[in-house]
């Protein structure tokens, strides 16, 4: 008799998997089902990722961390996936977009999150299936709080879901969660259909803790600090303040130190616009606006030669550093320069 195999929350637990496989015996007819979150905070997501895509007859959900990857929100655990696969990563994104959200079975319904009781599947929201922050906010909306959606299913199916984290397979009515932090060091859950039979083996390591700190420098280095918004590069500098080994630092010391000296550049970058366009306007050869609108800061010349430029048409213009250094190199300015 063929088997339908659910694998919990794999988080690039490739070692792990194939010990939980091999736990199972399984066969190339049974069904192997994937609830999502297969890669980020493990060791091994490019391996995870190539078995699950290459083995036949074996289906993967949406988890939220896959849609980060194809919705480009990357926060560290996918900065380091995004390493990790180098050149396969534009084929990991375009596979991506062929996973469903939900799966269902004779025996249960699987997804990687959660949904709202009495809605049909295809009517249910892709954000409430795979657990984002807005699929977070419809639960609390329909139920106060986004735990309770287990409590209201009043289904004739057990509903299979990963997602959030439990120290041990959670049975919460006809519902069953089977995160069990592999990544974390703890354990690797499978359900096995038919007969609801749980199947579990231990983590090898805290490999998320690792990861973090194996790639810390890496995922620094690979960030294009120049093309962030500042709004942004002060955000990941408080978030990263923690860091104390001594490369890692210095680059952040750099970056830190660069943006604090953001005032004292919109003060030289203004005086020398308006030196630029005092030159322009004294030369009776010239036309002020022929010559202006060759630039492409014309908009700062205009108001230098009106006497109504601010630094903070600056601040509201140049939101990058790269905006900044480009101004900067055309007007031949002094600043400081930008960290590589």
């Amino acid at each position: 008799m063929n088997r339908t195999i659910i694998v919990g929350d794999i988080h690039g637990c490739y070692d792990e998997l194939m010990l939980l496989l091999a736990k199972l015996h399984l066969q190339p007819n049974d069904l192997l089902i994937a609830l999502g979150d297969i890669v980020d905070r493990g060791n091994k997501s490019l391996e995870v990722y190539q078995y699950l895509r290459e083995r036949p007859n074996t289906v993967v959900l949406m988890g939220n961390h896959e849609r980060k990857h194809l919705q480009g929100i990357l926060s560290y655990s996918q900065e380091i996936v995004q390493l990790q696969f180098g050149t396969a990563y534009p084929a990991f994104l375009e596979w991506l977009k062929g996973l469903p959200y939900y799966y269902t079975t004779p025996e249960a319904i699987i997804v990687h999150a959660s949904l709202l009781d009495g809605m049909p599947l295809e009517e249910q929201r892709e954000e409430v299936l795979c657990g984002t922050i807005s699929g977070e906010k419809q639960l609390e909306k329909a139920y106060g709080n986004s735990m309770e959606w287990m409590q209201h299913y009043k289904g004739d199916k057990p509903v299979i879901f990963g997602h959030r984290v439990v120290n041990e397979v959670e049975i919460t009515g006809n519902c069953w969660g089977i995160d069990t932090g592999c990544c974390h060091g703890r354990q690797l859950t499978a359900i096995e259909l038919p007969g609801m039979r749980i199947h579990q083996v231990d983590g090898l390591a805290n490999h998320w803790r690792a990861e973090q700190k194996k790639w810390q420098l890496p995922v620094l280095y690979s960030r294009n600090w120049k093309q962030m918004e500042f709004k942004a590069i002060r955000h990941q500098l408080k978030k990263l303040d923690y860091l104390q080994e001594p490369e890692a630092r210095q680059i952040l010391d750099q970056v830190h130190h660069w943006v604090v000296s953001l005032p004292q550049t919109w003060q030289l970058l203004t005086s020398a616009i308006e030196q630029f366009a005092a030159s322009i306007q004294a030369d009776e050869n010239r036309n002020f606006v022929q010559e202006a609108n060759q630039y492409f800061f014309k908009v700062f010349l205009y108001k230098a030669n009106a006497n109504n430029l601010k630094i903070s048409d600056l601040e509201q213009s140049l939101q990058t550093p790269e905006k900044v250094l480009k101004l900067a190199d055309a007007l031949q300015a002094n600043i400081l320069s930008f960290p590589e």
